[in-house]
């Protein structure tokens, strides 16, 4: 079962692991970077790096794959190529895939919805694969508002803490997602950007409440907001506490109108 955990260093990564890494200072990536790589030699996983290597191409494992993408490729077409080599790792016997991914903010050029897109689709990479996946994230380069909502559909982070938000979004299978933390005004936002991302996809996303701490109004508003953000979509809630519902029903939200089913 996948949980939201906290790593004080790389060498903590699981298999199935999606970590935030937050690099600070921004020149720890060559060394910490080099660590991750070389334990992944130990472990027997295939090592796949996308964008910059982190160290001289020579001092990286002979059957590592460097995916040097240019800056406007496009997101499926990039994790189409880690998941091909995934397949190939499979068959060649390795554990599994490690994957660094030095992100930028060209990579997303859609702006924040589309990066939590993008992120939502490596999670459910590493929970269907069991690969460990690194997004490197130089805090300089990005603006901090953007971040914190970053890490919100990280399960794992490592580095600098987000101030926000409280709440944590990641993979529990197909169209599925596991939300645990506090959704409150100020994580509002950002909850909302993430479940547009998530239904934007599929015309059905569950969602578990089982390790949800608290919903407030402003959450509550934002997934209804979410799931009438495209037509035809619907959001099933399971999980759900029973203080959760009664408040759901009291705020109304309990009806055929609402494309939200709050379940126990």
């Amino acid at each position: 079962m996948r949980a939201a955990r906290t790593l004080a260093t790389l060498d903590e990564v699981e298999l199935g692991d999606h970590v935030c890494w937050r690099m600070n200072p921004a020149s720890a990536f060559a060394g910490d970077a080099r660590g991750y790589v070389a334990d992944g030699a130990l472990y027997g996983d295939k090592i796949v790096v996308v964008g910059s290597t982190p160290a001289p191409r020579h001092a990286v494992p002979p059957a590592s794959v460097i995916l040097d993408f240019p800056a406007a490729t496009d997101t499926d077409s990039v994790l189409a190529a880690v998941r091909r080599e995934a397949r190939t790792a499979v068959r060649e016997g390795y554990r599994s895939v490690r994957v660094l991914a030095e992100r930028t903010p060209a990579t997303a050029p859609g702006g924040a919805e589309e990066l939590l897109a993008q992120e939502l689709k490596l999670d459910e990479f590493a929970s269907e694969t069991g690969a460990i996946v690194v997004c490197a994230f130089e805090p300089a380069r990005w603006p901090a508002t953007t971040l914190d909502d970053v890490a919100c559909v990280h399960p794992h982070e490592m580095g600098t803490r987000a101030e926000r938000p409280a709440f944590r979004m990641f993979s529990t299978g197909a169209d599925s997602w596991s939300v645990d933390g506090v959704i409150d005004s100020e994580c509002a936002p950002a909850f909302n950007g993430a479940l547009r991302a998530a239904i934007r996809r599929t015309p059905e996303v569950k969602l578990r409440f089982d390790t949800l701490d608290m919903i407030d109004a402003a959450g509550m508003h934002a997934l209804v907001d979410a799931a009438r953000h495209l037509p035809d979509r619907r959001i099933v809630v399971e999980g759900a506490s029973e203080t959760v519902r009664l408040c759901w029903e009291l705020a109304g939200y309990e009806t055929a109108g609402v494309p939200v089913v709050m379940a126990a």
